[in-house]
């Protein structure tokens, strides 16, 4: 049986082929790259373009500082003193009234006594006019007055008969001296039971006694307060430079009290920010140390002055509830809420062209070019923009440093 066999011309160009076949496949990769590059001459290059959308849009100022209470508590001796005991060690949590540092309260106490002694002593004296000086004065006042009395009769007996000549004048002047001695003596006994009496010039100076002594046991018994230093307050002890032994005196802290209650942040921002930020601004924060535990914090104070030498402002931020994790002076990381769009047309700001100058622009996707579209721009966060002006939802971008120019043909690929 025979087989059909190719016209020879066919087996001519199938051999040309076959003997110069590796030029033939570079001729084929030429022409199969060249309508490739026609291809993507006449499309344009495929570009990734970012679709307008609507979003929320916040704009933050991030800063960092440090955590501390608004002021803290020096706690020192009101008396020079040996320390007998140290209750407390730094980082622990006292209440108000809680024993601290005592001293060595040997000679106070002796004061003490002292006084209490001096205080009793007064007290006997006022015990003494009411229950024996003052009855005694008011005996001899009866006696004297009784006294006078029999004086009085005896001189008036005395002169009756003197005038009807039965006297002589000795016994009128006999009788009269021992009138006015009586009379005397009742002015004098008057006058002891009126001094031993409340308000006479003896009791009042029994009653100054005891003031004075009761005084000087008070001040004795202060200074018995003084050997135990207590806190003031609620708070976390953050620093201690005394030991037991030590000899403290006033005016020098021995320990230092970072009271319980509001906390704040004390943070650097650049002056440049500084028309952005207002008092009641709402912050979110985070401890360096633990970046992933968020809390909430609000502008409280804005210092008045710039630090000319680091070019930022103080600001101090409250936080009404600190997380336990908080240490004094642990440095903190903030972030300020300056500015807040709702359903915003926003893009990324990598597709803004000329953002700075205030002539910003986009490049839009129409009808498969490029095309060169002035925006407005709104608030500027820290990746996105507002577009108040230029966009609207669904416009494709092109990035503006993807190189394509105005005009150009492209072909848009969503990431």
């Amino acid at each position: 049986m025979q087989t059909s066999q190719p016209p020879t011309g066919v087996k001519r160009a199938l051999g040309f082929l076959w003997a110069h076949r590796w030029f033939s496949l570079a001729v084929l990769v030429l022409i199969t790259f060249g309508s490739w590059a026609g291809l993507r001459a006449l499309l344009g290059p495929e570009v990734v373009v970012e679709q307008v959308k609507r979003g929320n849009l916040v704009k933050t100022i991030v800063a960092s500082g440090h955590f501390e209470t608004p002021y803290r508590v020096e706690i020192g001796s009101q008396m020079a003193g040996i320390v007998t005991d140290v209750l407390v060690e730094e980082g622990q949590s006292v209440k108000a009234g809680d024993a601290l540092i005592r001293l060595d309260a040997r000679e106070v106490n002796a004061s003490v006594i002292q006084a209490e002694g001096g205080l009793a002593q007064a007290k006997a004296r006022i015990r003494q006019l009411n229950d024996l000086t003052l009855p005694a004065a008011k005996s001899a006042l009866a006696q004297a007055q009784a006294s006078l009395v029999d004086a009085q009769n005896t001189f008036d007996r005395t002169s009756a008969l003197f005038k009807n000549g039965f006297s002589p004048n000795a016994a009128l002047d006999e009788a009269q001296k021992n009138l006015d001695v009586a009379k005397a003596q009742v002015r004098s006994a008057e006058l002891q039971v009126f001094t031993a009496s409340p308000g006479g010039s003896d009791y009042v100076v029994a009653e100054t006694q005891v003031n004075q002594a009761s005084a000087t046991l008070e001040a004795a018994r202060s200074r018995l307060t003084y050997t135990t230093i207590s806190a003031p307050r609620d708070g976390i002890l953050i620093s201690r430079t005394v030991e037991k032994g030590s000899v403290v005196s006033t005016g020098k802290a021995l320990l230092i009290l970072a009271p319980n209650g509001i906390s704040q942040l004390v943070i650097g921002v650049d002056e440049k920010n500084l028309g952005l930020i207002a008092l009641g601004e709402k912050a979110i924060a985070s401890a360096d140390a633990f970046p992933e535990q968020k809390f909430e914090a609000s502008v409280s104070y804005i210092n008045p002055s710039v630090d000319i030498t680091r070019a930022s402002i103080e600001v101090k931020l409250l936080v009404a509830d600190p997380p336990a994790f908080l240490r004094q002076d642990m440095t903190v990381s903030v972030d300020i809420e300056v500015g807040r769009r709702d359903n915003a047309i926003i893009i990324g700001t990598r597709f803004v062209h000329d953002l700075q100058n205030g002539k910003p622009w986009v490049l839009a996707v129409e009808r498969g070019r490029a095309v060169k579209r002035p925006v407005t721009a709104g608030l500027r966060g820290l990746s996105d923009v507002e577009i108040l002006t230029g966009l609207s939802e669904g416009d494709q971008v092109v990035p503006s440093l993807s190189g394509v120019v105005s005009g150009q043909r492209i072909r848009p690929v969503l990431p």
